[in-house]
């Protein structure tokens, strides 16, 4: 009986054991599968990538004249004009070396190529990688050792690397495996997303399955939301200079912001559209290598992906189309710094989900030139980087701030954004069509940018100060997502200079004012309503007289408006502007001391406008409206300051009212009351920024409101209009006896510190 047992015990064991060996085995299977799909997506993006560089327009897939220029200066090893010696931050144009091995490889590959499966080629390929392997260039910059070079091999590998020596792929991997996901710049954010991409990458080369599962879920779980340290302790706390490399790990402020801005470094500074972009870039770059696979990502890290791309990459762009100048860093000192985005981030988000499809689509339409595509309008404050943007369908502007919770620049690495001192001090970028300001940089002057206040000096302080951290607590915006207002308690950081500086948005025009302007410099202090490109004619209002200018620099007396590409600037007080419509002269070598930046002599022809304060302003002001997209013949037939109404430009309190619309704007700097006409007034119990939206029966049918200071947790607003009812985060009543409505609003705390709360009276959504 014992011996019947065991033999049914064994045919039924091993019919299991059988179906458990097939079930892994296909597993297994599956998961090599998942792994070769992957690594051919990437093989081929590589090949795509460069086969549309082009020399020859007329050339047809791919352009064999630049193998040719390659080859050409070509020694056999290596190419005379790279400056191999040159390894310093400025230099290092050894990368281009790399480069052309991995182009020469591409053309090797690639079918339509006169040099597909040229032996010599391979030869010749082998030679020059042998040729860095034994020099093994290292740069001053880290960049180099540990995310460009390790990338160019990489792609090498993938491309040929079965067909070099043995050898020669050991002495590789040593370089490779610098970028290395444990240590150097793997730093959260931008840079570990780098490093973990080549390393991935680097596996799926070697074949090491386990090695490439731990990294692609490092890749997944850096998509998410960090919090700012800079709320709390400002961008000068760090532990990482002493908690060693484990706690250099730690995001520390490093990464996705709340608000869907991005910070590479724990400076604060606004990265959205520099490393903030290459961070969305690689993350969407596996996210469409995995996709269909085992290890494509969830929808939760998807979806944030999303959510940054449209909220932040694209609402920090000008019409979703270019890089709004505003808020660039020292790339601005880089020719083609602002040129058009392409769709290729857009178009494989769209084949991964459908998570708002539509939206992303109205993006591709826009970039590809359909003119029927919509174009979203929107006002978005990024209130953990602290910067502006406003949109309607024919023009885009922002504006650019820093506190004592973030620094005003990023620093001048690599020596670049030489002369980006003032760049952060509220200014104020206007477009209509797009290319205002494309390449100005060499001949910018930067004591003059666009809507900042700046004490003129004979020389800017050395590239060393450019970046420091902010003096004032004041500084934010209160934004519904349609209309907003920013305040600005502007002390500068280089110069004993104070100013109170708002701006308050509308559908066709928006407010820019400033008081409380002092200093104690004996130099000039200048206003600048704008500096861009000059295109066509300047136009004036002077003396209630109409003038079409001649070219040069030159003050007018009592000047009522301005207009110039489509856009004019109306004074409401007409007073002397000076205005420069002419040629300034400059060099890229003048910004950027880098090995490939030009030293020539160029000139463009520059439009600029500003209000001269005089010297040792004390509490003086300014005001003027931009009315973007309105023609010279409207400016004569229009009252064009009927619709807006300033009630208040002082030191505590700057507010405006539109009346077409009903929108009361208000920046309290402190605890204050507004009297708006006869009997009606809106009152703050502590610094603050309110919006106060009327109906069309004069009842108030929404407050928006913020924090600028990010110090209270509820904030109490009194008004004589009615506003009832109570929310999540509202309560308000009417106090018959004193005949006013009080609103005691809760704001957000933590993270969202400084995000608006837009309330609604009762019975109104």
């Amino acid at each position: 009986m014992t011996t019947m047992i065991r033999l049914l015990s064994i045919f039924m064991i091993r019919p299991i054991l059988i179906f458990c060996t097939c079930f892994f085995a296909h597993v297994m299977q599956a998961q090599q599968n998942d792994l070769e799909i992957i690594k051919s997506r990437i093989y081929n993006q590589i090949l795509d990538s460069y086969s549309k560089d082009k020399i020859n327009p007329n050339a047809k897939g791919f352009d064999d004249l630049i193998i040719d220029q390659i080859l050409a200066d070509f020694d056999g090893e290596k190419w005379a004009h790279i400056q191999y010696s040159d390894v310093s931050r400025e230099g290092f144009d050894n990368r281009i070396h790399l480069d052309n091995l991995v182009r020469m490889g591409v053309a090797y590959k690639t079918p339509l190529s006169k040099y597909h499966g040229d032996k010599t080629l391979i030869k010749k390929i082998t030679k020059g990688l042998q040729f860095w392997c034994e020099n093994d260039f290292i740069g001053e910059n880290w960049k180099n050792n540990q995310i460009d070079t390790p990338n160019s091999m990489v792609e090498l590998m993938l491309i040929v690397g079965e067909e070099l020596p043995q050898k020669l792929i050991n002495q590789s991997q040593v370089m490779i495996n610098r970028a290395d996901i444990h240590k150097g710049g793997s730093r959260p954010g931008g840079d570990r997303i780098k490093v973990s991409s080549i390393a991935a990458k680097n596996q799926l080369f070697l074949g090491n399955k386990q090695q490439f599962e731990e990294i692609i879920k490092i890749i997944e779980n850096e998509v998410k939301y960090v919090d700012w340290i800079g709320s709390e302790f400002g961008y000068t706390y760090s532990q990482s200079n002493t908690g060693g490399f484990i706690e250099f790990l730690k995001a520390n402020g490093r990464g996705l912001q709340y608000d869907n801005s991005f910070h590479h470094r724990t400076d604060g500074v606004n990265n959205t559209l520099s490393y903030g972009l290459n961070w969305a870039s690689a993350f969407v770059e596996w996210a469409y290598y995995s996709r269909g696979t085992q290890y494509a990502f969830s929808d939760e890290k998807t979806k944030i992906l999303v959510d940054y791309y449209l909220d932040g990459v694209c609402k920090t762009t000008v019409f979703g189309i270019k890089p709004d100048y505003g808020a660039k860093n020292r790339s601005i000192s880089r020719p083609g710094a602002t040129k058009k985005y392409d769709n290729k981030i857009p178009l494989k988000i769209i084949a991964l989900t459908n998570y708002r499809k539509e939206e992303m689509n109205d993006i591709i339409g826009l970039r590809s030139g359909r003119k029927s595509d919509k174009m979203i309008s929107h006002a978005t404050f990024y209130w953990n980087s602290e910067h502006f943007t406003f949109q309607r369908s024919n023009f885009f502007t922002s504006i650019r701030l820093y506190s004592s919770r973030n620094m005003n620049m990023e620093s001048p690495y690599n020596s670049e954004g030489l002369s980006n001192h003032h760049r952060g001090d509220g200014a104020n970028h206007i477009y209509t069509h797009g290319d205002e300001y494309d390449d100005i940089s060499p001949v910018l002057d930067y004591q003059k940018i666009s809507g900042t206040t700046v004490v003129q000096k004979e020389n800017l302080p050395p590239p060393n100060e450019i970046k420091k951290l902010g003096l004032t607590d004041f500084v934010g915006a209160a934004t519904d997502g349609l209309y907003g207002a920013v305040g600005f308690d502007f002390k500068s950081i280089h110069d004993p200079l104070v100013a109170r500086k708002a701006w308050f948005f509308f559908d066709e025009q928006y407010v820019c004012l400033g008081s409380g302007i002092s200093s104690k410099a004996s130099n000039q202090v200048n206003t600048t309503i704008n500096q861009s490109l000059l295109n066509g004619e300047v136009t004036i209002s002077s003396m209630k007289k109409k003038q079409t200018l001649e070219r040069g620099s030159k003050v007018y007396p009592k000047v009522d408006w301005i207009y110039h590409d489509d856009v004019a600037y109306l004074l409401p007080n007409s007073i002397d502007v000076s205005i420069q419509n002419d040629a300034s002269t400059g060099s890229w070598w003048n910004i950027s001391k880098q090995i490939d930046s030009s030293k020539e002599t160029i000139s463009k022809e520059i439009f600029k406008a500003w209000i001269d304060h005089g010297e040792k302003p004390d509490n003086d002001s300014y005001e003027y409206i931009v009315w973007p997209n309105i023609t010279l013949d409207q400016l004569n037939t229009k009252n064009l300051l009927q619709p807006i109404e300033i009630l208040s430009n002082t030191p505590y309190l700057q507010a405006v009212r539109h009346k077409e619309i009903g929108l009361l704007q208000m920046v309290f700097y402190k605890a204050g009351k507004l009297v708006v006409g006869e009997n009606n007034f809106i009152e703050a119990s502590a610094p603050c920024i309110v919006m106060i939206q009327m109906n069309e029966e004069n009842q108030i049918e929404k407050i928006t409101a913020s924090d600028p200071n990010r110090e209270l947790s509820t904030l109490l607003l009194k008004a004589s209009k009615k506003f009832v009812g109570s929310s999540p985060n509202h309560q308000s009543f009417w106090n018959s006896e004193k005949n006013r409505s009080e609103i005691l609003i809760d704001l957000p705390q933590g993270g969202y510190a400084g995000q608006s709360v837009v309330v609604h009276s009762k019975g109104v959504n």
